[in-house]
């Protein structure tokens, strides 16, 4: 797990990788797709290019499948309002605050713990 430790408190670095940046894409896509301030048609590109990747085709290969996914995901964005888009953006950045918890370190340090068994009796 990435993060630095500072007396005895660990933090999740907020940095993002290719696979965090293409999840928060995804996720922007979907509540665009979702949202009823989006043109119906609009909505369209993105089905229309899955639509594309699941029918197959007479060129061989997932090049040409990728970038007419990535072409249709790349034209709704741009194309949806940009006010929609950013609402959007703003609530998937949001950071929830939070520590870093360790339940290994807590059942150290308690030494109360019984291990039992638990038979139930019936009368």
């Amino acid at each position: 797990m990435s993060g630095t430790e500072n007396n005895n408190r660990k933090t999740i670095s907020a940095k993002s990788g290719v696979f965090d940046d293409l999840a928060n894409h995804l996720k922007l896509i979907l509540r665009l797709m979702a949202d009823s301030r989006v043109n119906p048609l609009l909505k369209l590109l993105p089905l229309g290019s899955l639509v594309y990747f699941l029918i197959p085709d007479l060129v061989p290969g997932p090049i040409d499948d990728l970038a007419i996914i990535w072409v249709g995901a790349y034209l709704f964005i741009e194309l949806c309002p940009p006010e929609v888009v950013e609402d959007h953006m703003q609530a998937l950045e949001q950071v929830v605050p939070g520590e870093w918890h360790d339940p290994t370190d807590e059942m150290n340090e308690k030494s109360d713990v019984i291990d039992a068994d638990y038979w139930e009796t019936k009368e």
